[in-house]
This record gives C-alpha cells, structure tokens and sequence, in this order.
C-alpha cells in the first residue's frame, strides 16, 4: 500500500530535480560539466552529513552488512555519481528537450531491471499503459524537433546511459535491502559520487581555474548542492523507500513538466497548446498507474468487516512489502 506522505515526496523530488535544469544550464556557463556535478556533491554531502549526524544515534550512522555497503554503493556510484555526470556532459550536445525525452525513458528503464532484481514489483498490463502514456505527454510537453531527435549524436548516446544508470541504481538500492535509513544512507553515499564525478572531471582534462566565481555561480552552485542535492536527495531516497523504484522513478515525467512551468514563470518563456496536451496526457498517465497501484478489496461482508479481512485477497498491481 502507498503511504499517505508518498505524495508530499513525490511533489517535493518533482519540483527540486525540475529547477535542476534551470540551475545546471545557468551554472554552464561559469563550471566544467564534470566539476560542477562534483562540486555539488562535495556541497550536498556536507549539508546532509550534518543533518544525519544531528538527527541520527550513533549506531544508526554505522553500516553493519553487505547489504548495507552494497546500498551505499549503488546509491552513491550508479543512482548518483555516474547518472549525473552522464547527464550533464549530454546535456553539452543536445538539446534540453531532447535531453528530456532521452532521460524521460528511466521509468520505462526501471521495471525491466526490476523485473530481474526485485520479487516485489511487478508491471501489470494497466500500469504499462500508464507508462507508455507518460513517455508519450514528456514528447508533447518538451516537443522536440524531429529530425533533431532523430539524428545521431554522442549526447544522445550518453544521456542514455545515464537513464540506464539511474534505473539500474534506484533498483539496486531497493534490492541490497539494507539496514540504513534513506538518509543516512545517502550521506554515505555521496562522497562515493563525489570522488567519481572528480576523478572523471581530472581524466576528462578539466581544471579549478577555468572556473569562473561570481554571484550567480555561487547560487547556483548552491541551488544544485543543497535545496536540488541534500535536500532532494532524502526526499528521493525516502521515496524510493516508501514507493518502490517503479513508482519513484515516475518523477523523471515530471520533471519537464516542472522545468517548462519554471521557464514561463521565471524566464517568460511561452507555454504552447502542445505542452498543456503533454501536461495533461502525464496526468492521465499517473491516473491509470494510480488505479492499478493500490490493493481494493472486491466483497466485504459483515464477518469479514468485523475482522477487517477483505474476501478478495489478491493484490492488484505492484505487490506490497
């Protein structure tokens, strides 16, 4: 069953990962890609090491099994690390829309590896049209140019596989079933994406001095290392916990809707009919997830309402913990 907070996540992860494009596409112009994701990391970790360490006993902070390390791994290095570095270096040969189609194909990415990893969830039929409508309002909503699209390009290819790494991730974190909070676990795993987001930055012949401080760098930088880093991060983890990587996943739809919403609002860019239809095509997506994602039960009689025991027994949907 979905918990009652799991849409208040859900709104929270969708409206700080949207205003991420915003900040990474201002932050460009002053970081090297590689760096710039590293630097928010270094940000993000050591804003969340400090909220888990004033909230959390001891013992709560340290791993104690392999369950453990292998969520911190999968957390800080495939749902973290790499996808981010992945997407900002796409970003740098495609455009945002385009980046927004590619990356939109995670939470179609997601039930295949957990269709493989996790017993739990499971795709029915509805939810899959639920997804399929999902992909279709994201192409509606950031209307790419089609011969853009469809035309190679190395960007595409690499924000492909961050999509990749960013499913595989959040699927195995559920999967190491570990001990840790979502929090805590994320504090461990952020210096792990912020090491591989550096030594990828040095490899990639990046260097400090090409970057360029100024006020909007620093808010920036600050946007994405805190309110789009730590904050979002618990939130997201906390989800993923909550939900399932499947129904997690699904703020990835949202995210453009957000990013073009904020674009209009804040940038006076324009909204064209084509986007509202892509809004509302989503919605209609979630709708058709959303009834296929609760257990209701079918028949109850008075036995069964006194020992509040459904007579229909089987799940509908996602299977629950």
């Amino acid at each position: 069953m979905i918990e009652r907070r799991t849409p208040g996540l859900f709104a929270v992860v969708s409206l700080f990962f949207g205003g991420t494009f915003v900040a990474a596409k201002a932050g460009l112009d002053y970081f090297p890609p590689l760096l710039f994701v590293a630097l928010r990391f270094d940000v993000a970790a050591l804003v969340l090491a400090g909220y888990v360490v004033a909230t959390n006993s001891r013992d709560a902070l340290i791993p104690r099994t392999w369950d453990d390390a292998a969520g911190i791994l999968a957390t800080g290095v495939l749902a973290i690390g790499l996808t981010n570095a992945l997407l900002f270096v796409g970003q740098q040969y495609a455009t945002s829309a385009v980046g927004a189609i590619v990356f939109s194909l995670n939470p179609i990415l997601t039930p295949v590896f957990a269709a493989v990893l996790l017993a739990d969830e499971r795709l029915s039929t509805r939810g899959t049209a639920g997804l399929v409508l999902g992909v279709v309002g994201v192409g509606l909503v950031v209307s790419p140019d089609p011969a853009n699209l469809l035309a190679g390009g190395i960007g595409k290819v690499i924000l492909f596989a961050g999509a990749i790494s960013g499913a595989l991730g959040s699927v195995l974190v559920r999967w190491s079933d570990g001990n840790l909070t979502s929090s805590v676990r994320t504090a461990w795993g952020l210096p792990f994406g912020a090491l591989l987001c550096h030594l990828l930055s040095l490899a990639a012949g990046e260097s400090a001095t090409t970057v360029t401080w100024s006020s909007e760098a620093i808010l920036a930088l600050g946007y994405v290392g805190i309110v789009a880093g730590a904050v979002a991060y618990i939130a997201y983890f906390d989800l993923l916990d909550t939900a399932g990587a499947i129904h997690a996943n699904l703020v990835f739809y949202v995210v453009p809707v957000v990013a073009t919403l904020g674009g209009w609002a804040l940038l006076s860019e324009s909204v064209s009919g084509t986007a509202i239809a892509g809004f509302l095509t989503i919605f209609a997506g979630f709708a058709v997830l959303g009834s296929d994602s609760f257990e209701i039960p079918a028949v109850w009689n008075r036995d069964d309402i006194e020992n509040q025991a459904p007579v229909c027994e089987e799940p509908h949907g996602f299977k629950s913990d």
